[in-house]
């Protein structure tokens, strides 16, 4: 079964900062759907899709603006289910007749209950066993008049409309988000609607694997591959599908830039040159880039050094290899979706992204991009599929620019040494307390900083260093894990007793935001 032969949903973006987490509940009731700005969805667009159901997103703007984003009519007409979330509701009430207003004291914001109506409708099976749900809202305009056909089913002291219905059509409309966590009961809703819509959950990453390989196949024909293998769970991933689609037409360069972790380079090579029997040029690059970053600071510019030095060695080896046409890369879905703007106008780069966004011309390279389609979560569960083991498939996140942008300030080999031993001392804390898998990321800065200790009734002038370790659901937000102090001074003691060159530890608890979960 090909992609455009799966059951789909389409989620229009209205520039919520929640859109991503629409597509992930759907797609962890297996679920295909793809989200598009609603810019880009026209009558065309639609006929072309063939979405069994539609969801409109939240968004920052107001239905009562001039130049308000708004989807097709057509939306309307195609004779599929349709919910309206937030913004969503607001504009589906607008273009069929209901009314917005501003503000007037109905503004929510945060945790909030809606309470039932007496009639009761399959949306809301599961739905009310107590006597209200709490929802989160986030809305200063708010619907004072439903349109025509539309009832309403659920109610809160803000929004008098918090739940309608146009049940001839099916047409649902909600005033508050069910894919955050602060609706408890928000999947149960999504369950409810795709149901109504007929899906049967053919989304699965067997299914996918399958269909991917056959995709490759297809795209590639017999032409040579070069794969840009970090060791990393998505470039694992990637590499592990691409060999099983094409065999030794691909090639995978793993890049030593002397920013790796403890021993990393020779557990990558020895799992994909020896588990998987898979052609592997280990590129020792590591004074090409070490050379390169040598006096330079600035965290935007260490990453562009690092970026330009990949496509210079990949370029290297893919003539050696003898005439590469393709470069395969772990992009996945996320990167897809917010590297395009959903207002069309610029945006803030909080940081570059080698990934998305093509190749450079000189590369003389065409992209394959298997996980493009999927989330971290799919990527992960497609590696079982692909019998990765799991001590790769869950494999804390690890950074393209790697080391370096835990090394803030200027990057030394001195720095980096200590830096890994230290890393490594945190992570096998980590594990000894069976504290790995509940932490979404972890890791050791070495700050560019040094402090007077004592040790051994002497004077110390050594390196700082913080701790990091975040929970997250996908990387977009994230808190730091609540280590307890006892963890915390026993972490402290060994790295300052264990890594010459430290005699400071701190613990990180920015969350983010304010704060990225890398230090630069």
């Amino acid at each position: 079964m090909s992609r455009s032969e799966h059951q789909r949903l389409l989620i229009i973006d209205f520039g919520s900062q929640v859109t991503q987490l629409i597509a992930r509940r759907l797609r962890e009731l297996n679920i295909y759907c793809e989200i598009h700005p609603f810019h880009d969805v026209t009558a065309a667009f639609l006929k072309a899709f063939e979405p069994r159901a539609v969801i409109l997103s939240g968004g920052p703007a107001s239905v009562t603006d001039k130049d308000a984003p708004r989807p097709p009519s057509e939306v309307f007409d195609l004779g599929v289910p349709v919910l309206g979330i937030c913004y969503g509701q607001q504009v589906m009430m607008d273009m069929l007749g209901g009314r917005v207003e501003r503000g007037d004291g109905t503004a929510e914001f945060g945790r909030a209950y809606v309470t039932p109506m007496e009639d009761r409708i399959d949306l809301l099976t599961g739905w009310f066993l107590d006597t209200r749900e709490q929802v989160w809202m986030s809305h200063g305009d708010h619907v004072s008049e439903i349109a025509p056909g539309f009832e309403v089913y659920g109610t809160s002291p803000n929004a008098p409309y918090a739940i309608t219905a146009d049940l001839s059509r099916n047409f649902f409309a909600v005033q508050f988000h069910p894919e955050v966590h602060h609706t408890p009961n928000g999947r149960t809703l999504y369950e409810n609607f795709v149901r109504l819509a007929g899906f049967t959950g053919d989304w699965t990453m067997a299914g996918y694997r399958d269909e991917a390989i056959a995709r490759i196949r297809e795209r590639v024909g017999d032409a040579k591959v070069i794969c840009g293998l970090s060791g990393g769970v998505d470039s694992s991933v990637a590499a592990v599908l691409i060999h099983e689609a094409i065999g030794d037409q691909l090639t995978c360069v793993f890049v030593d830039h002397g920013l790796l972790r403890q021993n990393e380079a020779d557990e990558v090579v020895a799992m994909f040159r020896d588990h998987y029997n898979m052609p592997l040029i280990h590129a020792d690059e590591s004074d090409l880039f070490l050379g390169e970053l040598d006096g330079v600071s600035d965290p935007e510019t260490k990453r562009k050094i690092i970026g330009r030095l990949f496509i210079d060695v990949f370029q290297k080896h893919a003539t050696e290899v003898g005439g590469a046409e393709f470069l395969a890369q772990g992009t996945l879905y996320p990167d897809v979706i917010e590297s395009v703007s959903v207002s069309g106008g610029p945006s803030v780069t909080i940081k570059s992204h080698h990934n998305v966004g093509g190749l450079p011309e000189k590369m003389g390279l065409k992209l394959v991009e298997p996980l493009r389609d999927l989330f971290k979560d799919e990527v992960r569960a497609l590696g079982r599929e692909l019998g990765l083991p799991d001590s790769f498939i869950e494999r804390h996140p690890f950074p393209g620019p790697g080391l370096a942008i835990r090394c803030p300030g200027e990057i030394t080999r001195e720095k980096l040494s200590i830096l890994r031993r230290a890393d490594a001392v945190y992570i096998d804390q980590i594990r000894k307390h069976g504290l790995y898998d509940e932490i979404w990321q972890a890791f050791v800065a070495i700050l560019p900083v040094r402090t007077v200790g004592v040790m051994g009734d002497g004077r110390t002038y050594d390196f700082a260093c913080a701790l990091r370790a975040v929970t997250s659901v996908d990387g977009m937000t994230a808190d730091y894990y609540p280590f307890s102090h006892e963890f915390l001074g026993e972490t402290a003691t060994r790295i300052i007793n264990e890594v010459p060159g430290i005699n400071r530890v701190t613990y990180d608890i920015t969350s983010k935001p304010p704060g990225t979960i890398e230090w630069e």
